[in-house]
């Protein structure tokens, strides 16, 4: 059974920085993209940062480039998502997903 679990979330001041991590299980995990989302006003989720699975290609939304960065490590079966700079806007649950599936998400909160 695959399993993505998230971690990392927290409570961080506007202009701090987190890293939140991934961990995948039960499926030979570097054989996927893998992807962040969140949620947004209007829409169940949408789109963060993706990266691919050779780790040559990242994407990122246009709200979070240059401040966001995602990483993979296939080693350890484990994505990343640094983020700096944050604001208040970037409070939400944050969801990683590949493979067909969806982890719960890990909460964070920007205060101002």
């Amino acid at each position: 059974q695959v399993q993505l679990v998230e971690s990392g979330g927290g409570l961080v001041q506007a202009g701090g920085s987190l890293r939140l991590s991934c961990v995948a299980s039960g499926r030979t995990f570097s054989r996927d993209a893998m992807n962040w989302f969140r949620p947004a006003p209007g829409k169940e989720r949408e789109f963060v940062a993706s990266i691919s699975r050779s780790r040559r290609t990242t994407t990122y939304a246009d709200s979070v480039k240059g401040r966001f960065t995602i990483s993979r490590d296939n080693a350890k079966n484990t994505m990343y998502l640094q983020m700096n700079s944050l604001m208040p806007e970037n409070t939400a649950v944050y969801y990683c997903s590949g493979m067909g599936y969806w982890g719960k998400g890990t909460l964070v909160t920007v205060s101002s």
